[in-house]
């Protein structure tokens, strides 16, 4: 479902401030992979997911999705292939509009828009069935305006907006971290309910060692822009902090320095 091969990419090349933000980056994910990734500041996880969108163009290596080379297509153009929820639960919504308006205007993403009424009976009642999955009482709030959503029921709505059209490839850019442990959790048992039961390919970024390793079925460890650690299946079921973290020593050659994933054992 996404490959990534030899992707580089330098910001501010030939400056003093010139950064190597991915180095020779090579990523294969299967088709229903639900993959954690993890790693410190500056080792290239929102790079990656950034690169996958399209926000900038890499300076060498190729992006496929689906079998098709996306590397040199537009983000508005690669978006239809995408579900992407952010770190801010402030973006990603609009948030003047109503809960059912920002679903609606989900459930036409790529299509031809007309004049015609925002929202239809039909959809209302669709949009109702979904909320009521996430058990956050949302439901019954269809004409709530989203701003006025705590920062865990709007993060709850957008990762239903970003996988009402069943993307091809969902990134999760740590959704929780801004996010309090209690309700960090919740949005983590909604994420994994919506990824099993829709079978979305999925990457999602955690500075959490234990969620890291709680959920999905692969987790990958950055360190300067490549992947250092892999594991996958039964060898990741079984896997502890400790030894997640004697891993990415022995494959970098140096002690895992994220404070953020260090106070998060």
């Amino acid at each position: 479902m996404l490959k990534i091969t030899n992707l580089q990419k330098t910001f501010n090349p030939g400056t003093v401030n010139a950064k190597t933000a991915l180095s020779g980056l090579n990523l294969t994910i299967n088709d229903g992979d639900f993959v954690t990734v993890i790693g410190g500041n500056g080792a290239g996880k929102s790079t990656m997911l950034n690169a996958i969108a399209g926000a900038f163009k890499p300076d060498y290596g190729t992006i496929e999705i689906d079998g098709v080379n996306v590397t040199n297509m537009a983000e508005h153009r690669r978006a239809k292939f995408l579900g992407r929820v952010f770190q801010d639960p402030m973006k990603g919504t609009a948030p003047d509009m109503e809960i059912a308006e920002n679903l609606a205007i989900a459930a036409r993403r790529g299509t031809k828009r007309k004049f015609r009424w925002g929202v239809k009976k039909a959809e209302r009642i669709q949009y109702k069935e979904l909320l009521k999955q996430l058990d956050l009482g949302l439901e019954n709030r269809l004409s709530a305006k989203v701003g006025l959503l705590s920062g865990g029921q709007r993060q709850a709505v957008t990762l239903i907006m970003a996988t009402l059209k069943k993307p091809k490839l969902l990134l999760l850019d740590e959704h929780t971290a801004a996010l309090d442990p209690k309700t960090a959790a919740k949005v983590l048992e909604i994420t994994e309910k919506i990824v099993r039961e829709n079978n979305l390919t999925t990457l999602m970024i955690t500075h959490n060692m234990h969620d890291a390793i709680t959920y999905g079925n692969r987790l990958i460890m950055m360190d300067e822009g490549r992947i250092v650690v892999d594991v996958s299946g039964e060898e990741k079921k079984k896997l502890t902090i400790n030894q997640l973290l004697g891993l990415f020593e022995k494959a970098s050659g140096s002690e895992f320095t994220s404070d953020k994933a260090l106070l998060s054992k």
